[in-house]
């Protein structure tokens, strides 16, 4: 960080930037043809000003009242470096607010700037910087008209941080809107940021403005990129900045992004992800009570605070137990207990082991305690700590009732008890991959004698096993090109682009096959099967509860629906399932 003790000495490094800076060129691609189109023009201090930093420079001029004259040198440094290249491009050249609004800077002194070598002002667009808050974006839009005049374009810079807004984007009319870093950057691994760089392609669409993806670092960003419909993208994976211009990227880059697999795009990991809630947005702040306290201390604070449900006792700072208010007044109402107990030890009436929860606990992850068999923390509640130290409490009345609502909005967008992609989400990728035009496989998967376990053993246990289904086959594909979507109930659908896709789906049913039989009482594995009934209501026995996979190959000619798809995978369960094999293959059908 400059600090701006010797005045004069940082004035003169202004003055002396006038011959001071170089001309540094980033270049920008357009996305379908992978063609060099234009370059970004950044201006760099040289030793004659000590090599200090672009931003501690422009820091120093806007300190001094000179930002828009330090601007209008970088202007003329970067388009007299660009002219005299003869490139056949565009120009992007960075500009503030401050250039256009300063009442010292005329419009001919902008025009004369970025004409410096000759410049066609036709060919060069403005980056509005996000360096400043624009408070009138009215007032600068009609500034802006003198050098749209002119043919000069305009883009809004780094959109989505800073001070880059909708109001800007609205009232500036740019032609072109460069997407920030930070969405653009691991936009392949994020549902979140794949969810707003979506929204902003339709907004641009609306408003007439050419999308680029700033800050590409990744082959994976860049191909999403590609398939949203992007047309301009820049970073340090297509070129990083040099003093001259490109014609070309590499090659390397091109063939990258030649190959036949789709990826699969993230998805939501549940609620929490779009709605971060964890424990210690559900403490209640309670005394706690120690071994020393009496259950005459107990009636004391349950009279003066009449709204908590429990109180803790602790030791050392450490919960020890949990003392239910409902479970105390009754064992205090009755005969003789004031007289016997009041004045002993409050640990006598109370639970030896609470539920103890960590406040940073996930909401998610609690959905656990309410499948489990000790079901206390309905009415007792749960005790919150911070690494191991008393925090305050919770009711499990609160639980439910987030818990249940985080479980509505997931079923929005995904199936609520495996968080997979429900039907929609299947079928808009296997469109995705029918539009590709490129080989893949779609498999259907279903359990063999659901019902009758999950009549046996009840629906928590037929809960777990369809997650231990969906935990199998997560595991066992190729997250970057295989898909798993929860179609339903026991149904999943597979849409496989992995070159052994067929050695996965046999290794699933094997693997599944071994550990759903830790979900089957003893009895019934040394029998191999349940006594139960059937749909007709008779009583039959049935095998242990086993998967079919039912695959399709799809290749040319390419069915023109997805639901086509889905019909054929499901006939080939259909077989697999009548033949009593865990994997069957539909042959001769696409």
């Amino acid at each position: 960080m400059i600090l701006f003790r010797d005045h004069a000495r940082f004035t003169s490094l202004l003055d002396r930037a006038q011959s001071g800076l170089v001309a540094m060129f980033q270049p920008l691609i357009r996305l379908d043809t992978m063609d060099v189109v234009a370059h970004e023009g950044l201006a760099r201090s040289t030793e004659t000003l000590g090599n200090i930093s672009t931003p501690e420079l422009l820091n120093l001029a806007r300190a001094e009242g000179r930002l828009g004259e330090f601007e209008l040198t970088a202007a003329r440094t970067v388009c007299g470096a660009f002219a005299a290249q003869k490139n056949h491009g565009r120009l992007l050249v960075n500009l503030s607010a401050q250039a256009f609004m300063q009442e010292s800077i005329k419009p001919d002194d902008l025009l004369a700037a970025l004409s410096t070598g000759g410049m066609d002002l036709s060919r060069i667009t403005i980056e509005l910087t996000e360096r400043d808050i624009v408070d009138e974006p009215a007032r600068l839009a009609h500034a802006l008209g003198y050098l749209r005049a002119h043919g000069v374009r305009f883009a809004l810079d780094d959109f989505g941080n800073g001070h880059s807004n909708f109001e800007m984007w609205n009232e500036i009319h740019p032609e072109v809107v460069k997407i920030d870093r930070y969405l653009i950057h691991g936009l392949a691994k994020s549902a979140e940021r794949l969810a707003i760089v979506r929204a902003l392609c339709q907004v641009a669409e609306t408003l007439g403005a050419d999308l680029v993806g700033e800050g590409v670092e990744d082959v994976d960003d860049l191909r999403m990129l590609r398939e949203l419909g992007i047309p301009f993208a820049q970073g340090f994976l297509l070129g990083r900045p040099i003093p001259h211009t490109i014609d070309t990227i590499d090659d390397s880059v091109r063939a990258s992004l030649d190959g036949d697999v789709i990826a699969v795009p993230p998805r939501p990991r549940g609620p929490v992800t779009q709605r971060p809630m964890h424990l210690g947005h559900l403490v209640i702040e309670a005394p706690a009570l120690t071994a020393h306290h009496t259950n005459h201390d107990v009636i004391a604070i349950f009279t003066q605070q009449p709204e908590l449900h429990a109180l803790a006792v602790v030791e050392d700072d450490h919960p020890v137990g949990l003392i239910n208010r409902r479970v105390f007044s009754e064992r205090m109402a009755q005969p003789y207990t004031r007289e016997l107990y009041g004045r002993k030890s409050c640990t006598a009436f109370m639970h030896e082991a609470p539920l103890l929860c960590d406040v940073r606990q996930s909401l998610e992850s609690m959905a656990d305690i309410l499948r489990g068999q000790d079901q206390r923390y309905l009415s007792d509640g749960f005790v919150i700590t911070r690494e191991g130290q008393y925090l305050g409490l919770g009711t499990g009345e609160s639980l439910v009732r987030r818990v249940t609502e985080l479980r509505i909005e997931a079923a929005r967008y995904a199936n609520p008890l495996t968080f997979l992609p429900g039907n929609i989400p299947v079928t808009e990728h296997v469109a995705r991959l029918l539009r590709a035009e490129v080989p893949f496989t779609v498999a259907y998967v279903d359990l063999n004698h659901f019902k009758p376990f999950n009549d046996q053993y009840g629906y928590f246990r037929g809960d777990e096993m369809i997650r231990l289904l969906a935990g199998t086959l997560t595991t066992q594909v190729n997250p970057r090109c295989d898909f798993v979507g929860h179609i339903g109930g026991d149904d999943f659908l597979l849409v496989l682009q992995s070159d052994d896709w067929d050695a996965r789906c046999r290794h699933m049913v094997e693997l599944f096959n071994q550990r759903s039989r830790s979900l089957f009482a003893d009895e019934d594995i040394a029998r191999q099967g349940i006594v139960g009934e059937d749909r007709h209501g008779n009583t039959q026995f049935f095998p242990l509860t086993t998967v079919a996979i039912g695959a399709v190959r799809v290749a040319p000619p390419f069915p023109g629906h997805p639901e086509t798809l889905a019909t054929l995978a499901a006939r080939a369960k259909r077989h697999a399932k009548r033949a009593q094999v865990g994997f069957y293959l539909l042959a001769g059908e696409s």
